[in-house]
């Protein structure tokens, strides 16, 4: 059975910094998708589940950093220099196969972690 539970989101000021994290009951390739409300769910970032892979969405690059920890079997995201626009419902994913940026790609879900950016 294959678990994902996502935690660590919350209220941040614009500017300011929050760490989600994805605990897995497996080693998995992992993504971070986010919604907010009446948009589409959107690829955040992806890490192969060894690790050394990792892609990001334009607009997160040089702010996020995804990385695991295997001994735990979690997936961090660290969120920096939070912006308004970041505001959403956070979800790990499990990797299936095909495109890492599409829903259609995954075969598991997180229930989701709210993140509000604002002042």
């Amino acid at each position: 059975q294959v678990q994902l539970v996502e935690s660590g989101g919350g209220l941040v000021q614009p500017g300011g910094s929050l760490r989600l994290t994805c605990a897995a009951s497996g080693r998995y390739a992992l993504s971070w998708f986010r919604q907010a409300p009446g948009t589409e769910r959107e690829f955040v970032a992806f890490i192969a589940w060894h690790g050394s892979s990792t892609y990001y969405t334009d607009s997160v690059k040089g702010r996020f950093t995804i990385s695991r920890d295997d001994l735990k079997n979690t997936v961090m995201l660290e969120m920096n220099n939070l912006k308004p626009e970041d505001t959403g419902l956070y979800f790990c994913a499990r990797y299936s196969e095909g495109s890492v940026i599409s829903m259609a790609g995954y075969d598991y879900w997180g229930q989701g972690t709210q993140v509000t950016v604002s002042s």
